[in-house]
């Protein structure tokens, strides 16, 4: 029986263009989580690395000091006050130094200021433009779930967009919204390749696979590398969005302006829908042993 409980939670996705100078970007972070909590946002995704360029376009030794340890990061320090002053939930991500490790990780701030915990992403990528593996270690913290005072949510980085069992991961743990920061544009490599369409749907799937909303920020603009084979440039396609959990797009920003995404979901009620809908009963775990090899061979099933 519907007993007419609701559970409405309002989420943002922000989305700006990158400088290189750390102050400015995290003065440009705080003015948009405000304007996202002047319109009424509970959780709100700011980008991936938002504070400075993409530096990944080159492997230079120095930028290895662009990482700092988690305890008393500055950054997340400003966001705990943020969050505490406006009740909001806000995932920092950064760059992370930890003893002789490094990680690409995120921080999620709940609503009092707390830091509930660290993400470490999972997916490292290694191509042209996009050299990951040269500054970051492989994450060692496993796909996890937050619970914020508005609802639990998953939270994943980019590169770790494209693997359909992390969102499941997430999912299966009880995450009710899924958020993915990110950083990805065009392809130094390729004029032709344009991966935004791709990328999109890829996402679509996982909230309609999992029936859940999806959070996607993304940032903008064009960003100069210089690296050990001279100058190298991206243009960030933005595009963040908002899915809804059928997969469908219900907030979206363009490939070139500032935006702050607003939407609303009843959490209760898309409970109900992923419960009815059978996707979780009707698992077979017992035959997915195959996800557990590289090549399909040997499953043990």
């Amino acid at each position: 029986m519907d007993n007419g409980t609701r559970r409405e939670v309002v989420v943002s996705a922000l989305q700006f263009a990158c400088s290189d100078d750390v102050s400015t970007n995290i003065a440009t972070a705080e003015r948009l989580v405000r304007a996202a909590h002047g319109k009424g946002a509970n959780i709100i995704l700011i980008q991936e690395l938002f504070e400075g360029y993409y530096f990944c376009q080159a492997q230079r030794e120095d930028f290895f000091k662009r990482a700092k340890p988690y305890k008393c990061h500055p950054t997340i320090v400003r966001m705990q006050m943020l969050a505490k002053e406006l009740g909001v939930v806000i995932p920092v991500s950064f760059f992370e130094e930890s003893n002789n490790a490094h990680y690409n990780s995120i921080a999620i701030i709940d609503a009092d200021g707390t830091d509930l915990g660290l993400y470490r992403k999972s997916h490292i990528p290694d191509g042209p433009g996009y050299q990951e593996k040269f500054y970051f270690n492989p994450g060692d913290t496993g796909f996890k779930v937050f619970q914020t005072k508005f609802a639990k949510i998953g939270i994943a980085i980019c590169w770790d967009q494209w693997f359909p069992e992390a969102a499941r991961a997430m999912v299966l743990q009880g995450a009710e919204i899924l958020f993915y920061p990110t950083a990805i544009g065009t392809e130094p490599q390729d004029d032709g390749l344009d991966s935004l369409d791709h990328w999109r749907r890829v996402m679509q799937g996982h909230a309609g696979a999992n029936l859940v909303p999806l959070v996607a920020s993304n940032r903008i603009g064009k960003e100069i590398i210089e690296t050990e084979h001279g100058s190298s440039g991206i243009t960030f396609y933005g595009n963040s969005f908002i899915a809804g959990p059928t997969g469908e797009i219900v907030a979206s920003a363009n490939d070139k302006e500032e935006a702050v995404l607003i939407a609303s979901f009843d959490l209760d009620k898309i409970k109900s829908k992923r419960y009815g809908w059978g996707v979780f009963r009707d698992r077979r775990p017992e035959l997915y042993k195959v996800l557990l090899t590289l090549d399909g061979s040997n499953p043990s099933l």
